[in-house]
């Protein structure tokens, strides 16, 4: 969706519904939460500043009505900004991968290196002779672009992408792929991982919390729980034996209690091993644990995380 500002205050709100910063230059985009008053969190979303007082949100397809519902019931009296769904006008293909910006730089003439076009920037380029709207983004923790473009252009799209990708070896990916990837980097899904029940602390989400911005939604409420240690914290685990896989939703067992469920989980095929996160008391890298899956008890054990491309290099290069 868009949200845009008679005035200037569309980057005023969003600061004060969201618990990150909004980004300040333009081009910029940062990952926010929308928590509730409590402190829990609610919504998940990027916001791309397109302009003074334009930005460009994007949720979860699923997320799309009730994060257009949070925004719209936020609005204060006298806060002159605009909400606009356009969700139906534009359409969106992600191009990923190592060799992603070889096959994109077939089509375009916009310059795709790091000096010009960083990480977590947003860009109005063309592609195949057509508008797009080209966010620097991934949730796979790979190199990577969205390809945001106008409904009637995304056949085009598409085929220009595909044709010009061949030589690279490009393939469709699913939503299956995307999940296996986005768990081995520590990317957490908004209603799988994470619910209205958690704060983002105890989610790993503490570097998206600006605890020194003014008066956002949630803020007193995290305040007043800064020094408390969360009961139980999104935790990542690897399963033992390279061949044992879960899927999700199981029962998580410590020192032989039950602990805990595992959110989600997904063979990680760079790692070659199962990974798994779950909502367990705090536990030190290295202590073992048992899933349960159809009966049996499978081992795991506590990770750091992300346990794919510590470093960054991959999304950066």
């Amino acid at each position: 969706m868009s949200v845009a500002a008679l005035s200037e205050g569309a980057e005023a709100f969003l600061n004060r519904v969201c618990a990150n910063r909004v980004p300040r230059r333009v081009g910029g985009i940062a990952l926010v939460h929308l928590l509730s008053p409590g402190g829990r969190i609610l919504g998940e979303m990027t916001v791309s500043r397109l302009g003074s007082d334009r930005f460009y949100a994007l949720s979860a397809a699923a997320a799309e009505l009730r994060d257009q519902d949070l925004l719209t019931q936020s609005l204060q009296s006298g806060e002159a900004v605009q909400i606009e769904n356009v969700t139906e006008s534009r359409g969106v293909i992600v191009v990923s991968g190592p060799q992603s910006r070889e096959v994109l730089s077939r089509i375009t003439s916009a310059d795709l290196g790091n000096e010009r076009f960083r990480w977590l920037t947003a860009r109005e380029i063309t592609v195949a002779g057509l508008a797009v709207r080209a966010l620097r983004v991934s949730y796979v923790g790979e190199l990577g672009w969205e390809l945001h473009a106008p409904m009637a252009s995304m056949p085009a799209l598409y085929d220009a992408l595909w044709t010009h990708g061949r030589p690279f070896g490009i393939t469709n990916y699913g939503l299956y792929a995307v999940n296996s990837l986005r768990i081995e980097k520590a990317y957490r899904s908004w209603g799988t991982d994470m619910t209205a029940e958690h704060l983002p602390g105890a989610a790993g989400l503490d570097f998206a919390v600006r605890m020194d911005k003014d008066g956002f939604v949630g803020q007193e409420a995290l305040q007043g729980l800064a020094q408390a240690e969360p009961a139980r914290r999104l935790t990542p685990l690897l399963l033992d034996d390279p061949a044992a896989v879960v899927l999700g939703k199981e029962p998580v067992y410590v020192d032989g209690a039950p602990a805990g469920y595992v959110t989600s989980a997904s063979y990680g095929y760079t790692l070659g091993r199962c990974v798994a996160y779950a909502w367990l008391p705090a536990l030190a890298s290295g202590t073992g644990v048992h899933i349960e899956y159809f009966g049996e008890k499978v081992p795991a054990t506590v990770a750091d995380e992300p346990l794919f491309d510590p470093k960054m290099t991959r999304i950066r290069r």
